[in-house]
């Protein structure tokens, strides 16, 4: 895989998630794939793994179906052979506590042929997101 095709990838990853399409998002993971979430949430730290896609399809529709992504930005991006890493901020909409908090993510990719192998996400909330008025 060249850079340019890394990047169109993660390129790829993120509109998925911002579209809330949990078929393409998938379908970029290889079967055997290995996903870490770490993270400062507002009252406790997060953790989760899912390895493979019996566990990672889950994982991902409750992320989806939890959170919604919005002012989705693409800070920076580093690719390295088959690795990336991109460093970007969303404000996250909670479905369940109905707030929103800009938040900062890190992610770190690997890529075998052209699909995830191995995802990490780190993030931090930055700070809520006031109610935009009417």
């Amino acid at each position: 895989m060249d850079r340019l095709e890394i990047d169109r990838l993660v390129h790829r990853i993120y509109a998925a998630r911002v579209d809330e399409n949990l078929d393409a998002l998938c379908q970029l993971f290889s079967d055997d794939a290995v996903f870490h979430i770490a993270g400062a949430g507002q009252t406790n730290p997060i953790s989760n793994t899912a390895v493979g896609s019996g566990e990672l399809r889950p994982l991902l529709a409750s992320m989806v179906k939890t959170f919604k992504l919005r002012n989705h930005a693409i800070l920076s991006t580093l690719i390295d052979g088959s690795k990336a890493a991109a460093h970007w901020r969303a404000e996250i909409y909670s479905r369940i506590t109905g707030s929103t908090v800009l938040t900062e993510f890190v992610d770190l990719l690997e890529f075998r042929n052209a699909r995830i192998i191995s995802y990490t996400e780190f993030f931090v909330p930055r700070s809520p997101v006031l109610a935009r008025p009417r």
